[in-house]
């Protein structure tokens, strides 16, 4: 998805996707789970985490885990803004990644952190690097040769537990995890940096104070119904937790379709993190969440002919 990397996501972004195909709209089922054997993963001591089926609660519903790693890049601190200290770990397959790749070229930080891209074929160890997997576009670790973005996990901290995520922020001189919270990562790419860049892009800033309380408000229930909503949906694995988690995820979609009527973005007449944020998830809706995911309407017998992305609100959020 190397439209991702362009520079502004401004009036044009979303129309270059919503040209693109679009998966057949077949009849919904009630409950319609994933291509299990790509999460067919294994269980022993250290890869049991990887089964992202095996989050679900006693009723079946989706339960995402806090990030585990939760540092920042800041002056006088443990990791302080230098460049070329950093290096930053991504699936483009992976809505939270996408969050860091577009912050980091937004605020021209390219010179400042490197970047390395996994394969999107998670398998039974993870995220694989191409030395495991050598899928068109993906790299080799270049810090390590690590075959598995869990190598970094474990190198971070041998008895980790957790689950082995992208994005992760790597610091190069102490060898260990800065961040792998994408919403906090984001905010680090910010502000971190701003005495050290261009003064044009200092002067970005997506988390604006005079915005933070509607921004904050909005992340909210975007990330409860929409961003993690789709996870929600495409993991339940009973049918109850599957509906309680598809309607609100339909009623949020009509709610920033009303949002965006004749407007650029969510907040105010600028660009923040909040359409970032919401840009990374909408922008799979068509080709993943609603083909993969099965995120469809319960009792639905059919679908709306037109995408998600040729309405005419979310067309104009781009």
């Amino acid at each position: 998805m190397q439209t991702l990397l362009a520079p502004t996501i401004g009036r044009r972004v979303f129309s270059s996707f919503s040209s693109a195909q679009t998966l057949s709209r077949i009849s919904p089922r009630r409950i319609a789970p994933l291509h299990r054997s790509v999460f067919n993963m294994a269980s022993d001591s250290k890869e049991h985490q990887s089964n992202i089926l095996k989050w679900a609660g006693n009723d079946g519903s989706f339960k995402r885990l806090p990030s585990t790693f939760r540092n920042s890049i800041e002056a006088g601190g443990q990791h302080p803004p230098e460049k070329g200290r950093y290096h930053l770990y991504v699936s483009h397959a992976c809505p939270w990644a996408n969050r860091t790749v577009i912050m980091r070229k937004l605020k021209g930080l390219e010179d400042f952190i490197d970047v390395s891209i996994v394969s999107p074929r998670m398998g039974s160890l993870g995220w694989p690097f191409k030395k495991a997997d050598d899928y068109p576009g993906a790299n080799d670790d270049p810090l390590y040769g690590s075959n598995h973005i869990r190598d970094l996990y474990f190198k971070a901290n041998p008895e980790y537990g957790g689950r082995f995520t992208v994005p992760v922020l790597w610091d190069k001189e102490l060898q260990t995890i800065v961040n792998n919270e994408s919403s906090e990562i984001i905010r680090i790419l910010n502000t971190a940096f701003n005495d050290q860049i261009p003064a044009d892009k200092a002067a970005l800033d997506f988390y604006p104070q005079e915005l933070r309380g509607e921004i904050d408000a909005l992340n909210e229930w975007v990330y409860d119904t929409v961003n993690n909503g789709v996870y929600k949906s495409g993991f339940a694995t009973t049918q109850q937790a599957y509906d309680a988690a598809v309607t609100p995820l339909f009623a949020s979609l009509d709610r920033l379709e009303g949002i965006l009527k004749g407007k650029d973005y969510l907040i105010a007449d600028r660009l923040t993190e909040a359409d970032i944020r919401l840009f990374t998830t909408i922008v799979r809706f068509d080709p993943v969440y609603h083909g993969h995911f099965k995120t469809r309407l319960p009792g639905t017998q059919q679908m709306v002919e037109e995408p998600l992305l040729e309405q005419p609100s979310f067309q104009g959020y781009d």
